[in-house]
């Protein structure tokens, strides 16, 4: 009994190592953002004037994965899909815009095109759909640092935004549960966390200073 429960003991530690190990020490997905995008300033956005999905611009599948540089992006950078003029998939709901919590708290900006969905918030890029670098599921980082001796470790997140009659799910690791849904309820964005917290926004067309550097 006691060597029994000695190994149960030992194969859970391993377990958590290797979660740990992955969760933040495992290598850092490749950095394939436009330049341009993470140098801009997208303060300066008017976010009420999206583009018109007409086609007639670039498809989703020609423009650069975008991934959360380093743990946090120190600035809110330039939209990712603004060449993009690809027409929405069938069942995608049109969610894009800057918006606020109704509390005036949390502040993010969707991006769509054809089947890629980009959600850009608190210093965190978190890029789905099709591209010409990388693969098709979000793969960056939390942005919530562990410091050892001076240097930060930023959590791994993986996830795929799949449309569902209307409501974006997102299920972790691509293949997971559905840890966030986000759809439009009337003028208003409705976000629901797995912990069954609920946040309703509002559209904004303009960032609002206090977002310009993130909160980390």
């Amino acid at each position: 009994m006691k060597r029994r429960l000695l190994q149960i003991a030992t194969t859970l530690l391993v377990i958590i190592t290797l979660a740990i190990w992955a969760l933040f020490f495992s290598p850092r997905p490749q950095n394939s953002t436009d330049p341009a995008v993470l140098a801009g300033d997208g303060s300066l956005v008017n976010y009420c004037q999206l583009p018109v999905l007409d086609g007639s611009g670039k498809m989703a599948s020609d423009i650069p994965k975008a991934n959360t540089p380093g743990c946090s992006y120190s600035h809110f950078p330039l939209p990712v899909l603004s060449e993009c003029t690809e027409p929405l998939v069938e069942g995608a709901d049109d969610i894009r815009g800057l918006w606020q919590a109704v509390d005036g708290g949390h502040v993010e900006r969707i991006e769509q095109c054809g089947r890629r969905v980009v959600v850009t918030t608190s210093g965190i890029i978190h890029d789905y759909g099709p591209n010409s670098t990388l693969g098709e599921n979000t793969n960056d980082t939390e942005g919530v640092a562990l410091r050892l001796g001076g240097r930060a470790f930023c959590p791994r997140t993986s996830a795929s935004m799949i449309w569902n009659q209307g409501v974006l799910d997102f299920h972790a690791f691509g293949w997971g549960p559905v840890v966030v849904r986000r759809y439009l309820k009337g003028d208003q964005l409705v976000w629901e966390y797995l912990n069954g917290s609920v946040t309703v926004m509002n559209r904004l067309c303009t960032l609002p200073e206090s977002e310009i550097t993130p909160n980390r």
